[in-house]
């Protein structure tokens, strides 16, 4: 009965069955009819103070206090300086006193005070068991500090503990993560004769942590060779490896994988986990073709785990394929084979970005709010980042401002991530507040703070505060710009006009000018009529990148206004014999949740009789409105983006975008604008923004549209900027009419192709 009574999982989960056993022992006066158990159930577990403060007395009063096993449980429960004193009191103590005061100083980091009291144990002739090296390698781990490691190594080999598999795994863990020392960590790893998945994993753990990917993957090698499991923490750390992969070795090592799966019985989960480590390698080669392929052949048991579903989103969305990510992401979701984790997210967030579906990144905000993972919201800064560019680039400033100010620590990665946020957006005086802000917190700024705020002046037209900044970060805080810093100081010099200027910084700095460099140079030129200019950067813009198309169609446009269309026939067919293919325009809708993609010149749409069909009229009412821009004069026109090649074909702007009104609302029909000119007509792609804002203002009423108007000049370099209707821009005037209306994503892309 009294054993029952003193049960400790009952008196652990229920504080008034504690007290009253307190009371019981109250009645006894001798440890004879107190058996010392009896306290030390009292004792096992978290308790109150008061509780702590009266069953020690009671154990002094009844003389217990020198019971080896009760002082064990007192020094666990109070802190190292009241814990230190329940030591000193023992006349006789054992190995286990001093084995938890050496874990409660290991815990609070005294890692100093840890080992004092293992040399007091051993000047009282006391053997070490494997308890006390444990806590030991915890406190070395903690310390960094190589000497107490090796004095704590000699001592289990001497005493005979060097084939425990914890103490090896511990000796592992500190040399491997803790020290840095990963010669000694795989000299304890070849020496330990039964090696688990744990020591595996440990090792692995310490090559991936510091860069050395090719050891870590050798290794994760010879572990599926030899038929063992790997675990969650080991594929985590094995696709870690894979991410510092250099791009040279991704062959390398992906023929290296195919040979084991080759040459090896993997079995059904070793084949799974080399599977998913191939997904995330061809990914990151760029071949997500055959990543999907690899990711169909894992078994249902390994698509239970999130990390192939994670390797092969994210392969997607590295890659610019963020629609066929975001249907693989929705297909895990109705399966529910797994949850997704903050991992997940972000890669979904990154492919919203991509297509702008603002309401699909609202969705997962809200869905990572209501889920387990809520705490990494606030807290994770990749999360946070992600959060922050994804409401950025998709114009909701004020969502974006939101997830700023409720984060718990603001570190510079997510004052980086607003201040990109307020400059894609146009908000060049609030990112340099923001920017005072973070000096006023004394947070040091990185190179990414200072390309974050080049790029605002640069969609600013900021030249004035552009110049000091890209001065000061050199002079004032140290941090030498990189070729990004350049390419970015350079766009914003030729946007604002000041274009020999920005060849002269091009070709004065210290690095080679890229394809990126050049591109911005040619675009100031092309927004500020300088041909000649415009013409010989296109051409060291072809020699640069030959496989690009963009200096090639600048090129073009550049002979096409002065008519030499003999030296457009020898580009094309240069550009032919190069196999350099023009990247199509792309443009995304969302339509009731389902997000529609269109290519350029593309009929694959399943409504794309309907989409024309609407077109047509609309095409009809502008003409009509006399909205066309059909007698624009040459002279005025400063790109073209194609030009006749025969009597019967035309030269057209083609712009491929979305747009819905009332009647499209109606039929759930998105339109695809293409504006086709006559013959030997240039049209001028600004002119097209206007034509195009001024003729939809005109047919569909302001009140039922907005419009965010995007161009893409090359494939990787986006440049917004938004329309304006009754004075309100557009995040103000979708708050103001998204109870009526529909939002409206236009987006137009330039398109170089074929009649």
């Amino acid at each position: 009965m009294q054993s029952l009574f003193y049960r400790s999982e009952s008196i652990k989960s229920n504080p008034i069955l504690a007290h009253y056993c307190l009371n019981f022992t109250r009645s006894f006066s001798s440890t004879s009819d107190l058996h010392s158990s009896s306290l030390c159930n009292l004792l096992k577990g978290r308790i109150t103070h008061n509780h702590l403060q009266q069953i020690h007395a009671r154990v002094f009063r009844v003389g217990a206090h020198q019971d080896n096993l009760i002082a064990t449980r007192l020094i666990g429960q109070y802190p190292s300086k009241f814990s230190l004193r329940i030591l000193h009191q023992l006349k006789i103590p054992n190995i286990f006193p001093f084995n938890a005061i050496i874990r409660v100083l290991s815990e609070e980091g005294s890692f100093t005070d840890a080992f004092l009291v293992f040399n007091k144990l051993r000047d009282q002739s006391l053997l070490p068991n494997e308890l006390t090296f444990s806590f030991l390698l915890k406190a070395c781990s903690r310390s960094g500090n190589s000497y107490y490691v090796q004095q704590v190594h000699t001592l289990v080999v001497k005493l005979r503990f060097g084939e425990d598999p914890s103490l090896c795994n511990g000796l592992l863990s500190v040399y491997a993560r803790g020290l840095k020392e990963l010669h000694s960590a795989r000299k304890v790893f070849d020496e330990m004769p039964d090696k688990g998945v744990v020591c595996w994993t440990c090792l692995i753990s310490g090559y991936a942590k510091f860069g050395l990917s090719e050891e870590a993957l050798g290794l994760f090698l010879c572990m599926v060779e030899k038929s063992l499991i790997p675990e969650n923490d080991t594929m985590i750390n094995v696709l870690s490896a894979c991410s510092k992969l250099d791009m040279l070795n991704i062959e390398k090592w992906i023929g290296n994988f195919w040979y084991s799966m080759q040459q090896y019985d993997l079995g059904c989960s070793g084949c799974d986990s080399v599977n998913t480590v191939l997904v995330y390698l061809y990914g990151k080669w760029g071949k997500v073709d055959k990543s999907r392929e690899i990711f169909e052949q894992i078994s249902g048991d390994g698509k239970r785990s999130l990390l192939p579903w994670n390797a092969m989103i994210g392969a997607y969305v590295q890659n610019g394929c963020a629609l066929d990510g975001l249907c693989l992401f929705r297909l895990m979701m109705e399966l529910n084979c797994c949850c997704p984790n903050h991992v997940t997210m972000v890669s979904v967030l990154s492919a919203c970005t991509q297509v702008g579906d603002l309401y699909l990144g609202m969705w997962v905000h809200e869905y990572m709010k209501g889920s387990r993972h809520k705490s990494f919201l606030l807290s994770n800064a990749n999360l946070a980042t992600a959060l922050i560019d994804m409401y950025s680039k998709c114009g909701s400033l004020e969502r974006a401002g939101d997830v700023f100010d409720q984060l718990v620590v603001k570190d510079v990665v997510s004052f980086n991530a607003m201040i990109m946020g307020l400059a894609v957006n146009g908000k060049g005086k609030e990112a340099f507040k923001l920017f005072s802000q973070m000096l006023d917190l004394n947070l040091r700024p990185n190179a990414g703070t200072f390309l974050g705020l080049l790029c605002a002046c640069s969609h600013a037209g900021l030249a004035a505060e552009g110049r000091q900044i890209f001065k000061e970060m050199s002079q004032c805080f140290r941090i030498a710009p990189r070729l990004e810093h350049y390419a970015s100081y350079i766009d914003l010099l030729a946007r604002v006009g000041y274009v020999e200027e920005a060849l002269q910084v091009a070709t004065s700095m210290p690095f080679k000018p890229n394809n990126f460099v050049w591109g911005a140079l040619l675009g100031g030129c092309a927004l500020h009529n300088r041909l000649e200019l415009a013409r010989i950067i296109s051409s060291i813009l072809v020699e640069v990148d030959p496989n690009n198309s963009a200096g090639y169609v600048m090129l073009s446009n550049t002979y096409a206004i002065d008519h030499h269309w003999g030296a457009i026939s020898r580009l094309r067919l240069s550009m032919k014999e190069k196999g350099v293919v023009k990247q199509p325009g792309c443009s995304w809708i969302n339509v009731d949740g389902v997000v529609h993609e269109f290519l350029a010149g593309s009929s694959l749409h399943p409504q794309n009789e309907r989409l024309h069909s609407e077109l047509q009229v609309l095409l009809k009412e502008m003409k009509l409105a006399k909205w066309a821009p059909w007698d624009r004069a040459a002279s005025k026109i400063s790109v073209v983006l194609k030009e006749a090649t025969s009597p019967k074909k035309c030269l057209r702007a083609f712009v491929y975008s979305q747009c819905m009104n009332h009647a499209a609302a109606a039929t759930n029909i998105s339109l695809a604008v293409s504006i086709i000119g006559e013959a030997g007509r240039l049209t001028c792609l600004n002119d097209n923004q206007n034509y195009l804002r001024n003729g939809l203002n005109r047919i569909v009423s302001a009140e039922t549209i907005c419009l965010k108007l995007t161009v893409k000049y090359y494939k990787k370099t986006i440049l917004s900027s938004h329309a304006r209707y009754s004075g309100l821009t557009w995040q103000r005037y979708s708050e103001k009419f998204s109870s009526s209306y529909n939002l409206f994503l236009f987006n137009w892309w330039d398109s170089f192709s074929e009649s």
